[in-house]
């Protein structure tokens, strides 16, 4: 790929760096360039950074402009912190005139006024200033002896007045608990209210532990919402305040957690360096690379060091390529370029720099393995995978002959209401994202339709998993957000190298009742999708006109359409689906032989695997038995139960 960055990069070494040809100094120029385009955008003492945007934040322009003041301070603390105090391009002392101009007439008011240009808007007034604070503290924190400690005490006195009250109860019960950690980590640390610091660590801390659900997977809350809040916020926060206390007993805690989540979590990565574009804020973009970083500074991850540089440079590079820097040097909302709808309300203009966690590896030295170490391939890249993540609901699957990552949902749900065509799809992947919202035909989805109308899906509950594959159940709703009373449906899926096996049993909807499933919305220069009927769907699927995901304007999906019948336990639906980037691949069809006897559905999977391990669950209703071409068995139930 032939790509031209905005901002000069150093030469590659494609000797240290085979896989990206990037090394610690594309990641500090690359830190530096981000810094320095922001500039032009910063208020009269630099207190504000207002960065152009198609919309402000449902904060206010005020709050993006403190939100753009300490998301871009974290990076240089990173930058600067990473040097031992060296800051070639004097970042610090802007921040510091930042940091006395914000804080002197803290304001209630969210817009942004001519007599105020460099107020800060106050925490009890703007919540978004709670999250802020985080950033804010954590920065101080790392760069204490070059910034904090030469501050005026009017001014470092006025700067505890304003982060004061993030030491409170959290306005909102999830990760936001962790940004008054990071705020109590920092005062305890500078030995400034003791007492309440400790108690808001503390409280913060016990209130995520009733989240943790093992296999290093948090919910986001009292609910069942796992994504990458895990990599940038749940692991990231409480693991970086115990590394940086040197707090023993809190990393031997966490550590252990931290390295669980990284032998799942290092699996989402395509071998061209993405992410999974999977739940929400991911205008974040390289902040998922925070946990694989966060691992090796605290020598708790299962990644070598030169895995982790190329899983972090791999990501960083993927970006630059891809135009998520503009010809001005700013990072826009969106995933690559700007992409309004897989925005949410809170995000403003200063929302993408959250980045800045992403560039946590500059903490470590210069001649530490992970940038002295030659590059080592990702798991997507090595061999093909199939594996449940913990037990969030979530399927691994993944490609090693086109190093494509794909993620089955079958139990994570997003936080914010109504639908969320990043939580509510029973597919994602590395290489296509979910179309946009209504009216839009929605990828990878079944639903029934109601008076013409597609029902969306409800939470979805785990019905049981297995090395390749996982179910749940949801209760389908209307546009309106309303339940379908007494209908209910049981999802599979089952995965075995690129193929899918993909079932429904719907029970309660009365006969007749049309229903849909969909594939894979593919680009025209995307992967190829295929989905092909087994059971219940009548006739072959029609290609169907979709509209833009976050790689490109226009799409593709495959439709396949039924109808329920009468029968009283209800009616079975299966397709073959499958997304690959090999070229000329073989149908689907081809790859599994499908046999349905009532309510036993066995595949036979085409495969050169020898001596696989067979496994049962026992369950009176529906039993899909799983065989493979070179003569090994597994058997799975307990799906439709």
């Amino acid at each position: 790929m032939s790509v031209r960055h905005p901002f000069p990069l150093p030469p590659e070494d494609r000797a240290l760096s085979p896989y990206t040809g990037f090394t610690r100094a594309h990641w500090e120029a690359t830190a530096d360039a981000l810094l320095c385009a922001t500039r032009p955008y910063s208020s009269p003492r630099h207190a504000l950074l207002t960065l152009p945007g198609a919309r402000p934040s449902s904060s206010g322009p005020r709050s993006d402009g403190l939100e753009g003041f300490a998301r871009t301070f974290l990076l240089a603390a990173l930058r600067v912190a990473g040097s031992n105090g060296h800051d070639p391009h004097a970042h610090l002392p802007r921040y510091a005139e930042g940091l006395a101009a914000g804080t002197r007439n803290p304001t209630g008011e969210r817009a942004l006024t001519t007599d105020a240009p460099d107020a800060w808007p106050r925490i009890d007034a703007v919540r978004q200033a709670y999250v802020e604070a985080a950033s804010l503290a954590l920065g101080l924190r790392l760069t204490r002896p070059w910034l904090w400690d030469t501050l005026d005490d009017r001014v470092r006195a006025r700067v505890v007045d304003w982060l004061s009250p993030a030491l409170g109860p959290s306005p909102v019960d999830n990760n936001w608990w962790l940004f008054g950690l990071t705020v109590g980590g920092f005062l305890h640390d500078a030995g400034i209210e003791t007492v309440r610091a400790r108690t808001a660590i503390d409280r913060a801390l016990t209130r995520i532990e009733d989240w943790y659900r093992g296999d290093g997977w948090y919910s986001d809350g009292d609910n069942r919402a796992f994504d990458h809040y895990n990599a940038w916020a749940l692991h990231f926060y409480p693991v970086l305040h115990a590394h940086l206390s040197a707090d023993r007993a809190l990393l031997a805690t966490h550590g252990p957690r931290l390295r669980a989540q990284l032998d799942s979590y290092a699996h989402l990565f395509d071998a061209n360096g993405a992410p999974l574009p999977f739940g929400r804020s991911l205008t974040y973009r390289c902040a998922a690379t925070a946990a694989p970083w966060l691992g090796t500074l605290t020598g708790h991850t299962p990644l070598t060091p030169g895995a982790t540089r190329r899983l972090a440079s791999g990501v960083l590079r993927h970006f630059l390529d891809r135009g998520a820097a503009t010809a001005h040097g700013l990072l826009p909302l969106g995933w690559y370029g700007p992409y309004a709808p897989m925005l949410q309300s809170y995000s403003g203009p200063g929302s993408p720099y959250w980045a800045a966690k992403g560039f946590l590896g500059l903490l470590l030295p210069a001649d530490h393995p992970a940038w002295t170490a030659p590059e080592e391939a990702l798991p997507a890249e090595t061999a093909d995978a199939a594996r449940p993540l913990g037990r969030t609901g979530l399927l691994l699957q993944a490609t090693a002959s086109d190093g494509l990552v794909r993620l089955h949902n079958h139990g994570s749900n997003s936080t914010l209401a109504g639908p969320d065509p990043y939580y509510a799809r029973f597919a994602y992947s590395t290489r296509t994202g979910p179309t946009d919202a209504e009216p839009t035909l929605p990828d990878n989805h079944f639903a029934l339709l109601v008076d013409g109308r597609p029902t969306t899906r409800g939470p979805a509950t785990p019905h049981g998993q297995g090395p390749d594959w996982v179910a749940s159940a949801h209760t389908p709703r209307h546009a309106d957000g309303s339940a379908l009373p007494g209908v209910r449906i049981l999802s599979v899926t089952a995965v075995h190298g690129r193929a899918e096996l993909r079932a429904h049993l719907v029970t309660g909807a009365a006969p007749g009742t049309p229903v849909r499933q969909t594939g894979w919305a593919t680009t025209p220069d995307g992967p190829l999708a295929q989905l092909h009927p087994v059971h219940g769907y009548q006739g072959p699927p029609r290609e169907a006109t979709t509209g833009s995901t976050l790689f490109g304007p226009r799409t593709h999906t495959a439709v396949l359409e039924g109808t329920t019948t009468a029968d009283p336990d209800g009616t079975l639906f299966v397709s073959l689906a499958s997304l690959t980037a090999d070229p000329d691949p073989a149908p689907v069809s081809e790859l599994a032989r499908t046999v349905i006897r009532g309510r036993t559905i066995e595949v036979t999977w085409r495969s050169a695997a020898l001596g696989l391990a067979s496994h049962v669950f026992f369950c009176p209703a529906v039993v899909v038995v799983r065989r493979f071409a070179c003569g090994g068995l597994c058997r799975c139930a307990g799906l439709f139960g």
